[in-house]
């Protein structure tokens, strides 16, 4: 089995789905207003993926007590949790953990 590698990048970046600009802090993977991200790694950091699909925030998760982003690529369907930051929009968590207990119930 491959060992993960995290590489940091600074990078600011257009959201590719709400337009917003974002100013990454290295560990800035998805768009802190619409929770959107860009299926852009192979290993976090390495920007080695071809797929460039958007990533649409599917699920909200709790693993060891953090809140975790599932995302899945609209374009290869391959889902990737991403960790909540302190800078996510509450209300866009909101919304998904809504549509995520309809889903459910």
């Amino acid at each position: 089995m491959a060992t993960r590698k995290f590489q940091r990048n600074i990078e600011d970046f257009v959201c590719g789905n709400c337009g917003a600009e974002i100013e990454g802090d290295g560990y800035t993977n998805h768009c802190p207003f619409c929770l959107w991200s860009c299926h852009v790694d192979e290993n976090p950091g390495d920007r080695a993926k071809s797929c460039q699909g958007m990533m649409k925030p599917i699920s909200i998760q709790v693993k060891n007590g953090k809140q975790i982003i599932i995302h899945k690529c609209q374009k290869c369907a391959m889902e990737k949790s991403n960790k909540v930051s302190k800078d996510d929009n509450f209300n866009a968590l909101l919304e998904i953990m809504k549509k995520q207990s309809k889903n459910i119930g």
